[in-house]
């Protein structure tokens, strides 16, 4: 029973639960910056570039080939094509620096607001234990 309780204390420590929080929240936040590349953005730059779709961006190393039927049973099968992707590796640089630029952001807000708390002046201190003694064994002197 000890290994199953000491599993759920490790699960439930806040930075386990804020680091899954950020993957479910970064997994979602990545899709849409696909999105906005391969949908908003990578068009309009295709099409300052002569009507050009990234996706369709390759050199082809070898053509493939179909399978070739007889009788309705395959008789030579399928090659696959086999080619260099390239638009779409250029679609996922694109993702990269927007998602770079994204989190760049917001660790400059952060830091702003940590510099903030620290330039914020802290409050007096009061009487320390020793203090606070001290005076008791005045105050019963007296």
């Amino acid at each position: 029973m000890g290994f199953v309780s000491d599993f759920k204390a490790f699960l439930m420590k806040g930075e386990i639960v804020n680091l899954a929080t950020a993957v479910i929240v970064g997994g979602a936040f990545g899709k849409i910056v696909t999105s906005f590349t391969n949908d908003v953005l990578m068009p309009p730059i295709g099409l300052l570039l002569g009507k050009v779709d990234f996706k369709n961006l390759k050199i082809v190393l070898q053509d493939g080939t179909p399978a070739v039927l007889e009788n309705g049973t395959e008789k030579v099968p399928a090659v696959a094509e086999v080619a260099l992707n390239y638009g779409a590796f250029i679609q996922t640089v694109f993702d990269f620096v927007i998602i770079g630029f994204c989190i760049f952001m917001v660790l400059k807000a952060y830091e702003k607001t940590k510099k903030k708390e620290e330039a914020a002046p802290a409050a007096p201190a009061g009487p320390t234990q020793e203090e606070l003694l001290t005076q008791i064994r005045d105050l019963l002197k007296k």
